[in-house]
This record gives structure tokens, C-alpha cells and sequence, in this order.
């Protein structure tokens, strides 16, 4: 298990940028904390980490982005997902068959029961406007 303290969503998006190189493809990530816990800016700094060009926002409506990175990411958001039907029809089993992929899930408490053995979890927890407690743990290597 590693913990780290951020200052700033600029120290978020540097710790994911930090993480992003120990990934590899086939990793799930599942991200836990509330609204504004900041998530999303995590995922920014990982998707910096992977290469990835261009914007980086929550797929709240699309239920997923994709962006072109070394490897590939695929940015999901689980929030209106509330049961087994509604996850198979985002089409996240194929995305997680795949295997080339890094998969990055926020909301992931929704969907607990349906994550494979071997999923990362990114726990934030805003401790102020600013200082945030992120706990990254499993995938048998954290």
C-alpha cells in the first residue's frame, strides 16, 4: 500500500504522473472519493504520464473517453451505473478483455462486485480545498 499527501491539484496531477510509469497495460484502476475529491485531476496527470495529447475531462455523459496514449487509456465514469445490465451495456468487459489498455474507473464503488482480483484501487480523500490523502493499493503490487 503506498499514501501520499497532495498540496494542490498540481501535486495530484505530479503523483499520477509518477504512478502512470509503473503501469502497465492491462491495469484497472478504480477510484474512490466523493465529488471534487479530485479524480478526474488525477487522471489527468495519469494520462500525462501515458503521452496522451489533447483535453482530459470526466466522461459523465459518454460513460467513457478514450485517448490515444503509450498505452492506450480509457477514462470510465460508473456514477449513473447501478447494476450488472447497466455495466455491460457501457461495454466495459470488452474494453477490459482487451488487455492493451491502461482502464482508469471513477465511481468504482458502484461497481465493486463486477472488478477482477488483480484492480488498483486510488482511494482520495480531500482532507481541505487543497490537501488531499491518496491511498493506491492492490493489483498485487501496491
Amino acid at each position: 500500500m503506498r499514501e501520499l499527501m497532495t498540496h494542490s491539484v498540481s501535486e495530484t496531477e505530479n503523483a499520477a504522473r509518477s504512478l502512470a510509469q509503473e503501469l502497465r497495460p492491462g491495469d484497472l484502476l478504480a477510484f474512490t472519493g466523493g465529488m471534487g475529491a479530485g479524480k478526474t485531476a488525477f487522471i489527468r496527470g495519469l494520462a500525462d504520464g501515458l503521452h496522451v495529447r489533447g483535453e482530459v475531462s470526466s466522461p459523465t455523459y459518454a460513460i467513457v473517453n478514450e485517448y490515444r496514449g503509450d498505452p492506450p487509456l480509457y477514462h470510465f465514469d460508473m456514477y449513473r451505473v447501478e447494476s450488472e445490465d447497466d455495466l455491460y451495456t457501457t461495454g466495459f468487459y470488452d474494453y477490459l478483455d482487451a488487455g492493451n489498455a491502461i482502464l482508469a474507473v471513477e465511481w468504482s464503488e458502484n461497481i465493486t462486485d463486477f472488478l477482477p482480483d488483480d484492480t488498483i484501487y486510488v482511494d482520495i480523500i480531500p482532507l481541505s480545498d487543497h490537501d488531499r490523502k491518496i491511498t493506491i493499493h492492490g493489483g498485487g503490487r501496491f
